[in-house]
């Protein structure tokens, strides 16, 4: 079995308590230790921690801590969506208040929980297009992420993607990732 990896492009202390929540809710699993800011572990390190997972899907956490150009977390990325052994079916792209070109996103979800075509900004305002700026974004290439999701700060946004509340926002994004992967796919065959 291929295991179905869902990445977050954020890792500090509070993101990690919001994957671990939010992964929780939809009875996935996520590598913990892949979190840090930036990210401390190489990208072979979470393959393996990913093939020992007794739960899919499995939630990676990657993050550069605002460096500009290829990162930690970025080089991660690109290690495992080239693996032959899972499958990433998708992005949780978190946006920042960095500087950079971004990424393209399919959805967001804002800090109200709607679903909006637009990306939005560090906490969860929609913006007026649909790129997303965040520091573990810019490099990477869009063709190798079936589904991009935007968020704004996971266990942040104004409270509301509070952990005490659930961390619904976060939630939220994984669900509509799922759901528009699978969607995607039915339509492939």
């Amino acid at each position: 079995m291929k295991y179905r990896v869902i990445i977050i492009t954020d890792g500090d202390k509070i993101a990690k308590k919001a994957a671990e929540k939010a992964a929780g809710n939809i009875n996935g699993r996520c590598i913990s230790i892949s979190s840090g800011n930036p990210s401390k572990i190489t990208g072979d390190e979470v393959l393996r921690l990913i093939k020992c997972a007794k739960k899919d899907p499995v939630i990676v956490m990657v993050d550069d801590k605002g460096d500009i150009g290829r990162g930690k977390g970025e080089e991660i990325v690109q290690y495992i969506v080239k693996s032959q052994e899972i499958k990433v079916i998708g992005m949780i792209a978190v946006a920042s208040n960095t500087l950079g070109s971004g990424i393209k996103v399919d959805y967001s979800i804002d800090k109200c929980g709607n679903k909006i075509e637009c990306a939005v900004d560090k906490y969860g305002n929609a913006r007026h297009n649909k790129v997303i700026i965040g520091d573990t974004v810019n490099t990477i290439n869009p063709n190798q992420i079936p589904v991009i999701i935007g968020i704004g700060d996971p266990g942040k946004m104004d409270g509301c993607d509070d952990f005490n509340k659930g961390c619904p926002i976060l939630t939220n994004a994984i669900k509509l990732l799922i759901n528009v992967y699978n969607e995607r796919s039915v339509y492939k065959n």
